[in-house]
Parts: structure tokens; C-alpha cells; sequence
């Protein structure tokens, strides 16, 4: 989920109140993602904060958004993905509004194609993403770990001295954020590596394949997010170890994207990857943009185990579906406190209940993986795992029961073509 945004040069920046000295803000942690609404022009949008990506980016605007949008020109922009670059519309002057933090003159980028939708694999709608120009215009402190923002004031703040912070230098070329690291694979030993911060993307850490760093033995081809132009597929694989600051992690879950997907990448430099929000939630984060540094402290996800995909399938919303409940226990009474479910319920005859919730399915299967060797296919809908009907659960919550420990059974019940069939496979850790 990493973009790439073409560079506009405009007055611009965020402001708080004189006598404030920081904004706090709530967050949703996603699928490994920041989450947070922001209002643009008036109307409240959910966006991704991503420090990897410059301007902020609009998509996914039905009718009922009605997002006004001010001073609009048409353009082409390109990012990741093996696609083309994709028509989109420019557009400055907007008012964007995050708490009290105000920003009058905020160029932004708005994308035509209605392919490009993360909400369908995150379970909620995402409506936009930004990030440069608050990290740039505040020090901003991310807890993880309390999911809580605080944006201060770069005149006021004041570092907290504490042996278990460490501060490194924060390199910040072309709106982004870089940091050094060590990364330790089989057979080549420690390798020195420039890291992309990018708190935009699921992953833990992509890394650039070249003559120092090479792909470990035991991997897989495997699908790796969505970029602007397009999917991102490359090996995934396990480092012996990545170590920060004198953190460090050990067997941690990596990629090697193909190089197909930076097509419309001109040129990294001297990067080496990126580190994204599977790494970065094992951390509470000071980014200090202003001073040309970071502050880490591991949290309480630090020693959490990395997540795979050990079941091989992907899943998304695709719209919603009718489910029925009956609403009356063995002997005929109606229970009238049974907790309902989505937002419209039809009753009939006073004894089922007909509501109507989200459909999930299975958006693709990793070839050779467990689910694909026991049958499953893309545009399965998912009804239940290990008897728990999923209308219960949150997309994620859903994922987290297809892939929660090597060797674990699995029953999945689908509905394909209007029948309903019943999937058995055994969890299996791709590296053990």
C-alpha cells in the first residue's frame, strides 16, 4: 500500500490554536494501519496516515460523499503496482481540519478509477490517505500501543529522557521519512540498510533485492498489497533478524517485491526497502520531522509473533447478504434480548429475524497453499470457521481465525453457486 505522488509546490501547513500546545487524537489500528478522520471542505472522511506518501489522496467517493472539492485540473499519476499510470484530478485550496489542527491551502490528489478501493480488504470504508504534511509540520508522537496520536507543537515539545528510548538520525528527502538499520539473512550476515518509514503499509519489512542482499532460500510467491498502478506480487520470506537502535527482532516476516511493480519508480538511491505498520506497531514513536530525527520505545506488541498467512486466502467485503435467525427458543417463547446483527432486520411472524449484513469472500488463494489444496476458490462466501458464523466478527477478526497457529485444523463452511460446502485443512508455517 506504499503510493507515489508527483512533488507540488505550494504555501501551505497546519495550525493549532496559539495557546495549545498539542492535539490528541484517537485512532483505529486496522490490519496494521492508522486510521483517523479527517474533514476536507466540511465533510468527515476516514483516511490512512501515511508517512510514506506525500500529498494527500482521495478515492473511493460514491454520490452520497458529497465532497466538495476546490480549484480541479486533470492529470495522470503513477506509484506502485505493475499497471499504468491512471488518470486522476488535481486540485488546491482545500481546507482540512483534524481535531483542531487546520491546514487552509492543502493541495490534494483525487483518483478516478473506482478499481482503486482498499475498503472492501480492511473491512471499513477508507475514503483517502495523507501524511507528509502533518508529520512535516509537528512532531508527532504515535502510541501503538494506547492508539493515541499526539501532534505538538515542535516550539514546546520537550524529549523525555528514558533508557529504554532510543533516538536515531531521521534522514527526510523528498517527503519521506528514511532511517538505518541492520538486517541479518541466512548466509550473508549482518547487512546495513536505508529503510523507507511507512506507516502506510500492512507489511512488516520489503527489501530490494541487489548483490548485498539477496532472497533467503525458503520463500514463496506471494500477493503483497495494492499499489496506484496496480497489484504488487514478490517472494515472501523470514530474516534471521532486523535490528533498530539497538532493537532487535529476530525471525522477522519480510518480502522481496518484483521488480516489475517499481516500473514507474524512477530511482530509490541508496534505499534499501521499507518498514511498515506489522514492524512499526511493536514500537511507540516520536517523528520528529523538524530536527531530522526519531525516538523509539518498544511496547507491549513488541514480542508478538509476525503474522502469516498460513490458511493461503485472501478475503474482502463484496457488498452485503440476507442471514436468518431464529428470534423463539425449543418451547416457542420470542426472545426479545438476542443481539441482532447489521443494520436492517425484518421480522416474521414474530419468530425469525431476517437482517441484512456484510457478504465476505475469499478474493484469492495462494497457489499451493493448504485452502487451495483442500478446494476452496476465489468468490467463495465465507458463512462460518470451525462453527462461528463470521456475520459475528470484523473482517480482521475473521482473518485472524483462518491463521491462528501451525498445525491448527480449519473447517470453513462456504456457499458457492448456492450450494453450501464444508472445507477441512491443517495451518502450516511456511518456514518451519
Amino acid at each position: 500500500m506504499t503510493l507515489f505522488f508527483p512533488f507540488v509546490g505550494l504555501t501551505q501547513g497546519y495550525h493549532m490554536p496559539d495557546h495549545q500546545r498539542y492535539e490528541k487524537v484517537r485512532f483505529r489500528l486496522v490490519n496494521n494501519l492508522i486510521i483517523i478522520p479527517v474533514t476536507v471542505n466540511g465533510t468527515e472522511l476516514s483516511f490512512i496516515l501515511d508517512s510514506g506518501v506525500g500529498s494527500p489522496i482521495l478515492f473511493n467517493l460514491s454520490n452520497q460523499d458529497s465532497v466538495q472539492i476546490n480549484n480541479v485540473s486533470e492529470i495522470r499519476i503513477k506509484g506502485l503496482g505493475q499497471g499504468k499510470p491512471i488518470d486522476a484530478l488535481s486540485s488546491n485550496g482545500n481546507v482540512f481540519q483534524l481535531k483542531k489542527l487546520v491546514n487552509r491551502n492543502q493541495p490534494l490528489y483525487v483518483v478516478m478509477d473506482r478499481g482503486l478501493n482498499f475498503s472492501p480488504a480492511l473491512g471499513i470504508p477508507i475514503h483517502g490517505i495523507i501524511g507528509y504534511d502533518l508529520f512535516n509540520d509537528f512532531i508527532v508522537d504515535i502510541n501503538y500501543a494506547k492508539k493515541i496520536i499526539k501532534f505538538h507543537d515542535p516550539r514546546f515539545y520537550r524529549y523525555k529522557k528514558g533508557r529504554q528510548e532510543k533516538t536515531l538520525a531521521l534522514e527526510v528527502k523528498g517527503k519521506k521519512a528514511y532511517i538505518n538499520g541492520n538486517v541479518h539473512l541466512s548466509g550473508t550476515g549482518n547487512v546495513p540498510v536505508k529503510l523507507l518509514l511507512d506507516t502506510g503499509s500492512s507489511d512488516a519489512i520489503w527489501l530490494f533485492e541487489d548483490e548485498d542482499l539477496g532472497i533467503p532460500d525458503k520463500n514463496y510467491d506471494d500477493f503483497l498489497g495494492m499499489g496506484l498502478s496496480g497489484h504488487v506480487f514478490g517472494k515472501r520470506t523470514m530474516v534471521n533478524s532486523l535490528s533498530l537502535g539497538g532493537f532487535t527482532l529476530k525471525n522477522a516476516k519480510a518480502a522481496f517485491p518484483n521488480k516489475e511493480s517499481f516500473n514507474n519508480v524512477k530511482s530509490f538511491g541508496d534505499r534499501n526497502g521499507s518498514i511498515g505498520g506489522e514492524m512499526l506497531k511493536r514500537f511507540n514513536f516520536v517523528f520528529d520531522y523538524p530536527n531530522n530525527k526519531v525516538s523509539l520505545r518498544k511496547n507491549k506488541n513488541f514480542s508478538i509473533p509476525f503474522q502469516y498467512n498460513m490458511s493461503g486466502i485472501d478475503l474482502q467485503h463484496n457488498g452485503v447478504r440476507y442471514i436468518s435467525e431464529s428470534i423463539a427458543d425449543s418451547r416457542g417463547v420470542v426472545q426479545k434480548k438476542g443481539k441482532s446483527f447489521g443494520d436492517v432486520q425484518i421480522l416474521l411472524e414474530n419468530r425469525t429475524r431476517i437482517s441484512l449484513v456484510p457478504e465476505i469472500i475469499v478474493s484469492g488463494i495462494r497457489a499451493g497453499s493448504p485452502a487451495d489444496e483442500a478446494g476452496l476458490k476465489a468468490g467463495d462466501i465465507i458463512l462460518a470457521v470451525n462453527g462461528k458464523s463470521i456475520h459475528r466478527y470484523k473482517l480482521q477478526e475473521v482473518l485472524q481465525m483462518l491463521n491462528e497457529k501451525d498445525g491448527k485444523k480449519i473447517k470453513v463452511q462456504i456457499a458457492r453457486r448456492q450450494n453450501n460446502l464444508l472445507f477441512s485443512f491443517v495451518l502450516k508455517h511456511m518456514f518451519k
